[in-house]
C-alpha cells in the first residue's frame, strides 16, 4: 500500500504538481484554502482524488465564517484571502470544508493511523512545533501506531515511547525555509518525508494578479518564495 499524505495546500495548484503519479490513496490533513490563489481548485482536487480528509482551521473558516485564529503577523494575509476564497467558492465547496470530519483512524497493513490538523486534543487551532513537550501528552491520548498531523508548516518525524508522530510540512506554503513543497509517502511499511522544487514564480504571479491590497500580496510572495515569513514583516 503506498499513501501519500500531505496537509496545508493553501491553494496552490502549482505545489499539487510534485505529487507522485502512482500511489493507492492521498491522505490529506486539513487547509486546502486561503492564502493562495487557486482555492477552487484545491478544494476540487481534494473531492475527487483523497480518500482521507481532515478539516484544517481555514477549511473550517471557509465553511462557516469563523475566525481561522491565525497568529499575529498571518492574521491580516488570512483575513485578506479569506475574503478572496469566500468570493469563488460555491455554496457546495464551503459545505464540503465545513463538514469535513476533525479526526480520522485508519488501520494499514496492521498499522494504525491517527489523523488531524493540528493535535489530537485540539484538532484545529493548537500550535504545537517539533520539539514541544506536549507531545507526549497527545500521543498518549490515542490509540494509534502513528499519529499524523499539519497546522505548523514545519515537516518532522518523532518518536514518543512506541509511536510515531509525523508531520508532512506544507505542500503549498512551507515554513521551514526552503520553498519546496512538502509531503511524506507510506510504502511497504516505512514513512518518508520529501520535499520538491516547483514553480514558485507562477504561483507568485498569480498572487500578483489577486484583488488583495499590495502589502498583502508582496507579504505572501516573500513567505513563498523564502519559505518562511521575512524578518521585520
Amino acid at each position: 500500500m503506498k499513501i501519500v499524505i500531505i496537509s496545508d495546500i493553501h491553494a496552490n495548484s502549482e505545489a499539487l504538481g510534485v505529487l507522485p503519479r502512482e500511489y493507492d490513496e492521498l491522505w490529506i490533513l486539513g487547509d486546502l484554502v486561503n492564502y493562495g490563489p487557486n482555492p477552487l481548485e484545491a478544494v476540487e482536487f481534494a473531492r475527487a482524488k483523497a480518500s482521507l480528509v481532515v478539516r484544517g482551521n481555514h477549511d473550517h473558516s471557509a465553511g462557516s465564517g469563523e475566525d481561522p485564529r491565525c497568529s499575529a503577523r498571518f492574521r491580516s494575509m488570512a483575513e485578506a484571502t479569506g475574503r478572496f476564497t469566500s468570493s469563488v467558492l460555491s455554496g457546495a465547496q464551503k459545505q464540503f470544508l465545513r463538514e469535513l470530519p476533525l479526526r480520522a483512524e485508519r488501520e494499514v497493513d496492521g498499522v494504525r493511523f491517527f489523523a488531524c490538523h493540528a493535535t489530537p486534543s485540539d484538532p484545529l487551532y493548537e500550535y504545537c512545533p517539533p520539539d514541544s513537550d506536549r507531545w507526549v501528552a497527545e500521543a498518549r491520548g490515542v490509540r494509534a501506531d502513528i499519529v499524523l498531523t499539519g497546522h505548523t508548516h514545519l515537516p518532522f518525524q518523532r518518536r514518543v515511547g512506541t509511536q510515531l508522530i509525523v508531520n508532512p510540512g506544507s505542500l503549498g506554503q512551507p515554513k521551514h525555509g526552503r520553498p519546496e513543497a512538502c509531503y511524506a509517502v507510506w510504502d511497504g511499511g516505512s514513512l518518508q518525508l520529501h520535499s520538491s522544487v516547483y514553480p514558485v514564480e507562477e504561483t507568485v504571479r498569480k498572487v500578483s494578479a489577486l484583488p488583495l491590497p499590495a502589502k498583502i500580496q508582496e507579504q505572501l510572495s516573500a513567505v513563498l518564495r523564502e519559505g518562511r515569513l521575512p524578518a521585520g514583516s
